[in-house]
Formats: structure tokens, sequence, C-alpha cells
């Protein structure tokens, strides 16, 4: 039987890898690795997931250096001389082994004002937006984000700057200033417009490089930094 030598992060922020020997099979992913450690080898290892299908985003590791969704992550895609290491994310506090804290990255989506505001009721009719709209093919192809924490990881200027609002929430406002049917517009470009906001960006493209989603937060985060040009020479902010 083959086997791989898999290296994986044991304790908190100041723990240490631990290796244990998997067997090998076809089609197998990094997230079956672990799932066989956690049932077969050690059970007190600590680590998320959901769906197994990549729809929730929720095993999402630092997998040889890289975040990724580990259920999509096949074994003969990153296996580097019958080796693996396996981390928990970058830049989020390590609640134990491979399952990090997420509150901070949602707090946030909040200080970026990610949640959608309008003035009508539900008394009134929906709001029609058509498929040929510029704003709404925008919206469109920003909207798909999961909130799984890849690009979040995978950003140097989050850890270079923990204060940073990061791509996912960026992204997620970039939706709503462009979504004709939010009211939140300029008090969302003054939440993002400040030393942490969209202009902390470096444009490194490592959270687009990453996004399982293929989403590109740095598309987003360009048209941030435009509308609060505008903003700001029009005197809203």
């Amino acid at each position: 039987m083959n086997l791989i030598q898999v290296h994986v992060w044991r304790g908190g922020a100041k723990g240490a890898f631990q290796s244990f020997e998997v067997p090998r099979h076809a089609s197998q992913t990094v997230l079956d690795v672990v799932t066989h450690i956690q049932r077969t080898l050690d059970a007190t290892l600590a680590y998320r997931y959901a769906c197994r299908v990549g729809m929730c985003g929720s095993c999402a590791m630092t997998v040889n250096g890289v975040a990724r969704w580990t259920c999509r992550t096949h074994v003969d895609k990153v296996v580097k001389n019958d080796q693996i290491e396996i981390a928990p994310l970058r830049n989020l506090p390590v609640i134990r082994d491979l399952v990090t804290d997420m509150r901070e990255f949602f707090d946030k989506w909040a200080r970026a004002k990610g949640s959608f505001e309008s003035d009508r009721t539900r008394q009134d009719d929906f709001a029609v937006l058509p498929p040929e709209d510029e704003n709404r093919k925008q919206v469109d192809a920003a909207i798909e984000c999961i909130g799984c924490g890849v690009c979040y990881s995978a950003c140097d200027v989050v850890a270079w700057n923990p204060d940073y609002l990061g791509p996912a929430a960026l992204n997620r406002a970039w939706t709503l200033v462009k979504d004709e049917r939010d009211t939140a517009g300029v008090a969302r470009l003054r939440a993002i417009a400040g030393d942490a906001g969209c202009h902390a960006c470096h444009t490194h493209l490592s959270c687009t490089e990453r996004c399982p989603k293929q989403l590109s937060p740095t598309a987003s985060i360009a048209g941030l930094k435009r509308a609060v040009a505008l903003a700001a020479l029009r005197g809203e902010l």
C-alpha cells in the first residue's frame, strides 16, 4: 500500500506540526486525508467541514503554504515527494489545530457596511433590475462570494496591516455600491475610504488568484477606489 506523509498543524498559534502516515488512494482529496486522520489515527484533531462538495467553503485550510478548499483539492495535485503539509488559514486567530476564529473576518464585513439597506417596505413592489443593466452586470460578476476566507488568508496586506478590511469585505461593499436598490451608498463609501479600506490594497492579485469561485476582488476594490474618488470630488466624503 502506498503511503503519504502528512504534516498537520496541532495546537494553537504556538503549536507545531505532527506527522501521520495516511494510505494513498485514487481521486483522494486533502479533506479525505484530514478525515482519515481524525477518524482512524487521532480523534482529537480539530477541523471544519460541512458539504464536502465545494459549496460551503468551511473546509478551507492552508495546504503546502497555499489557502485552498480541501474538499476540492486532490492529493495528486499538491503532493510533493509523498508529503503534504496542512495548516490553518493564515491571518486569522487559531482556535486549535486546523480551526480558525472567523469572527474578525465577518466583523470586517460589518465595518464595511456589508449588509443591504433599503427604504422599501414589504408592501412595495419588487425592484426590477434587467439583466442588461450595466450596474447589475458588475454586481453579478462579484456576488457569488460565500465567505470562505481563502482570499483573506492569501492577502499580504492583511498580514502586514491587521486592520485592513480585506478583499472579501471590500468585494461585498462593491456589490452593494453598485446595487441601485441599496440606500447606504455614501455611508458605505465613507466606511471603506479610510487607511484600512480600499486604498490600502497593493493590487498584488493574490485574492483573485486564489478565489475558488473565480471572482476578482481586485477588480471590485479598483471599482471602490474610483467610486471613492468621484464621491470626494462631489464633496460627499
